[in-house]
């Protein structure tokens, strides 16, 4: 995979632009609520936004992750897009800090939108985004799965994670733990 950035050496963080020549990766914007919106379906509503989303509570959330790339905050969130015109296909987003993580570690959440699922495409966000975990000073990208996500631990297990201990969530929840060391991540 090749790593491409866009525009001028000193553009500001959230003008990053990763992409493979399939995938391109970029900040989420607030043009991108309606396709977000448009693609939730009851796995992304279940597994990673904790409920259905509100244009409201969307866009709350699509500028809380502007603010984060403007403050270099411990949360990048990239909109996974395809094609020529850039159409929204999912999300992927890196935590460099977070209950469980040790200094050094990334965590990686990834979800597709229906009509974008079981094409490669997660696993090439995922490796597309460790690729920048990595440039930035990430040392290991971390995927928590629960154990009945099948499809998640199969991205994980394509980009290259091994299975690590189980850990459990706040509430209780089990998680099957993904680690991938970052020094190994072509950039």
């Amino acid at each position: 995979m090749v790593l491409r950035r866009s525009g001028v050496e000193n553009r500001r963080m959230h003008d990053v632009k990763l992409s493979d020549g399939v995938v391109t990766l970029s900040p989420l914007r607030l043009d991108d609520v309606r396709a977000h919106l448009a693609g939730e379906d009851e796995l992304l509503v279940r597994r990673l936004n904790g409920g259905p989303g509100t244009r409201e509570g969307v866009e709350a959330y699509f500028r809380h992750c502007r603010e984060q790339w403007d403050t270099a905050g411990p949360l990048r969130a990239f909109g996974i897009r395809v094609g020529a015109g850039g159409v929204l296909a999912g999300t992927v987003d890196l935590r460099f800090a977070g209950e469980g993580l040790a200094p050094g570690q990334v965590n990686v959440a990834y979800g597709l939108y229906p009509l974008w699922r079981g094409r490669g495409l997660a696993t090439r966000a995922v490796l597309l985004a460790s690729q920048y975990a990595a440039r930035v000073g990430g040392a290991q990208a971390v995927i928590q799965v629960e154990p009945e996500n099948s499809a998640s631990a199969a991205v994980a297990l394509r980009a290259g994670f091994t299975p690590g201990s189980p850990t459990h969530g706040k509430d209780g929840t089990r998680f099957d733990r993904y680690v991938r060391d970052l020094h190994t991540t072509a950039l």
